[in-house]
């Protein structure tokens, strides 16, 4: 399956990267070239329970764990496997700008936290709040408005564009 930024509604985070992409499906087992992704014959609703389960010991080792879309932009892979055992293509297709904006302020709630940045008229929320020397945001524009909260740094950098 391949996914792109408009169909990334359709997997389930979090996303683990794979190696490559020659995985084949055989009597329940995904196989990832000569070791096992995921066992479909446990029980269970998501990759990481069935994994637990299963009695084969040759389970490719999924080392990076990505948990939102963001994450996904920038890797340099493309072969991913969602948290239901579906592995997928993130195929890069749109070319988006990204901009700088000064911090304003950054409101801290129960759960998560609000940024607001100047020049913007809604905050983008966060897990967790930029470290205090982080005074800039970068901000993917979609279609020429504001869609993404892409990274922060010290200093402002370059207005510059992203493939998503």
């Amino acid at each position: 399956m391949i996914i792109t930024y408009q169909q990334v509604s359709k997997i389930t985070f979090p996303v683990f990267t794979l190696p490559n992409g020659n995985w084949q499906t055989t009597d329940g087992l995904l196989f990832l070239e000569e070791g096992i992704v995921d066992d479909r014959n446990m029980p269970g609703l998501t990759l990481g329970s069935r994994r637990v389960q299963t009695p084969h010991k040759n389970l490719v080792p999924l080392r990076k764990c990505i948990t939102e879309h963001q994450g996904l932009i920038k890797q340099k892979s493309k072969y991913y496997i969602d948290s239901t055992g579906a592995p997928f293509i993130y195929e890069k297709t749109k070319m988006c700008a990204l901009k700088y904006y000064l911090i304003r302020k950054v409101e801290q709630k129960e759960v998560a936290s609000l940024i607001w940045l100047k020049d913007l008229k809604h905050p983008f929320p966060i897990p967790r709040p930029p470290k205090a020397e982080m005074t800039w945001a970068g901000v993917l524009h979609l279609h020429g408005l504001p869609w993404m909260l892409y990274e922060y740094s010290q200093e402002r950098r370059k207005d510059t564009s992203r493939k998503v």
